[in-house]
């Protein structure tokens, strides 16, 4: 989750260079409309920058003694700048609906590209990254790089080309006056990347520091039932105070120094009028300037500078949506899960059905180097077999299903299915053999018929029913106000958590799957509703291969076999009987559990 960039003038400008190139990629997948888009740019600003000739011309016509046949010249010249603007203003709207456009296409293509990426990573990846830290990047981050795309960056082609363009008429009209700018352009250049380097890691902290604050906030809302039963809210106002007070003052410090560029370019901008208002009267009295050439060279210093100070105000925005874009391109570059080995085998190819027959050999695994959770792993299940794994919180239980499912591979050791090593397999073939029901239940918004039928989308409504059924909940679901059509809100938030879990193990049910794992399942549910279950999981199972991790050793006196997981090693196993008869580890638990 600890991601670090070298900052610094040298490398951060690289990496923002880099950053720059992959927008520039996105921004190319249109390049007609880019295309079309600078073609507006040009014309706007072209039409925009013949008026200050033209007003040149008007005020030169003007000569005492001659008012009423040179005014003629005046109307004249002001009738083509009316046109000149009009035709300025359309296209300068033109391209600000194509770059909406544009814009619109560009963040739903990196929307689209960073959730598929988010489908691709690891289950490690969301192990150490906050929730509400990923849903900062895909929103927050994406919606500023959006707003610089439609809006900074079409000032930026306008200063460009305004600024171009004015440099030549200024040129055509007086070069000696043009030597002002050779003084204050680079002036501020060099400001302009002197605060900028300094504001770049500002913003990239801003961003880093909204991202966490996001991730506290969707866990404390998550969390709100527990934290509101344990009366932590005061303990929970100060820890957001705290991380709010963080976030905003990096907003603070990033805006606060992002905005000083504007107010020195400005005045390096009005500094240079002052100078050319001075030469310029020198210019006059030597006649080497005429009145109109002085006032089109004013204005267009005005829109020499203008465009300029602009871009300096909006270098703010600029870096803020880098900052966020190397955010988002940091998840895009995430490593996805490990491919495929070339050539892997799909189980179940070839109408060969699987028979659940899986072995752990010799199976150790660690999350972090140099800390193995599970040591010397040995295991041999037949098809059809209920393998119970019990022990102590933070034994290894939870870590085995990871690696049984490959959400993570084994550092030694081999795990086979069917004699088929699992890392010769598909992924999807392998996970596609379980069924799966977790402690943490998990509904989405959608109707009762979706959510069950989530994992076979070719379940009929009576498959759906059946399996309900079993499950103890069809009843409950009749009852709802449009039965298996009736539509759960976020995480089935409207249902209480027992309902929720009976839920889940239907929808597991109704898989056809030659495996089963059941972590927990029935922990939300009453002791009569387990037994229910229990007896109707009896039944469906038959022939399965079944892992259960149970903390109520009672849910499973009649395991075919128990393994008692301590320290990522197996102590004991055997079946419930002889467990008891051994007096170990196994009978402690049970025993404790009734005492």
């Amino acid at each position: 989750m600890r991601e670090t960039r070298t900052e610094g003038r040298g490398p951060g400008r690289r990496y923002s260079k880099s950053t720059i190139r992959k927008l520039g990629r996105y921004l190319f997948l249109h390049k007609g409309l880019l295309a079309l888009a600078l073609l507006c740019t040009l014309g706007s600003n072209l039409f925009a920058l013949v008026g200050p000739r033209l007003t040149g011309y008007a005020i030169g016509a003007i000569e005492p003694g001659k008012g009423a046949v040179l005014f003629e010249k005046v109307w004249y010249y002001a009738a083509w700048m009316a046109v000149f603007y009009v035709v300025s203003s359309a296209l300068s709207y033109g391209l600000q609906v194509l770059m909406l456009t544009i814009s619109r296409r560009v963040v739903y293509r990196m929307r689209q590209d960073v959730f598929e990426k988010l489908m691709t990573l690891p289950v490690g990846y969301f192990d150490v990254h906050q929730t509400g830290d990923i849903i900062s990047r895909i929103s927050y981050d994406i919606d500023t790089v959006n707003a610089s795309l439609s809006n900074d960056l079409v000032q930026l082609l306008t200063t460009v080309i305004t600024v171009a363009g004015a440099l030549v008429m200024m040129f055509t009209i007086s070069p000696r006056l043009l030597l002002v700018f050779a003084v204050t352009v680079p002036l501020s250049i060099c400001m302009t990347r002197f605060i900028t380097g300094k504001t770049r890691p500002l913003f990239r902290e801003r961003s880093a520091r909204l991202g966490e604050m996001n991730g506290f906030v969707e866990e404390m809302i998550s969390g709100q039932k527990t934290l509101n039963a344990y009366g932590r809210e005061d303990y929970t106002i100060e820890r957001f105070d705290r991380k709010n007070k963080t976030a905003v003052e990096a907003y603070y410090r990033a805006e606060y120094y992002g905005s000083i560029v504007g107010p020195c370019v400005n005045f390096v901008n009005n500094l240079s009028l002052s100078l050319i208002s001075v030469f310029g009267a020198l210019l006059y009295l030597a006649r080497s300037m005429s009145i109109g050439d002085i006032s089109s060279f004013v204005l267009y210093s005005r829109k020499f500078s203008g465009p300029i100070n602009e871009a300096a105000n909006i270098m703010s925005e600029l870096q803020s949506a880098l900052a966020a874009a190397e955010r988002v391109f940091r998840l895009l570059e995430e490593t996805p899960e490990p491919a495929d080995a070339p050539g892997a085998l799909v189980l179940g190819e070839a109408g060969q059905e699987v028979r659940g027959e899986v072995e752990l050999s010799h199976v150790e695994f660690g999350y972090l180097p140099g800390k193995t959770v599970l040591h010397d792993l040995n295991l041999h299940v037949a098809p059809g077999q209920l393998i119970a794994v019990v022990g102590p919180t933070g034994a290894g239980k939870t870590t085995l299903i990871n690696l049984l499912m490959r959400f993570y591979d084994v550092d030694q050791g081999t795990i086979r299915v069917d004699g088929k090593e699992v890392s010769l397999l598909t992924r999807k073939s392998l996970r596609g053999a379980y069924a799966m029901v977790l402690q943490d239940t998990w509904l989405f918004h959608g109707s009762v018929y979706e959510n069950l039928s989530y994992g076979r989308d070719d379940a009929s409504r009576e498959e759906v029913e059946r399996a309900a059924r079993a499950a103890h909940i069809h009843s409950f679901i009749q009852r709802l106000p449009d039965g298996y059509d009736t539509v759960l809100t976020d995480e089935g938030t409207n249902i209480s958590k027992g309902q929720k879990q009976l839920l889940t193990i239907a929808r597991a049910m109704l898989l056809n799957a030659r495996m089963l794992i059941l972590d927990e399942a029935t922990s939300n549910v009453d002791t009569r509703t387990e037994q229910q279950i229990q007896r109707a999981m009896s039944r469906l199972m038959e022939g399965k291969t079944c892992f259960v991790i149970a903390h109520r050793l009672s849910t499973i006196r009649n395991a075919d076999w128990i393994l008692v997981v301590n320290d990522g090693t197996v102590v004991e196993q055997g079946t419930h009987r002889s467990l008891m008869q051994e007096g170990g580890v196994y009978r402690q638990l049970y025993e404790a559990q009734f005492e």
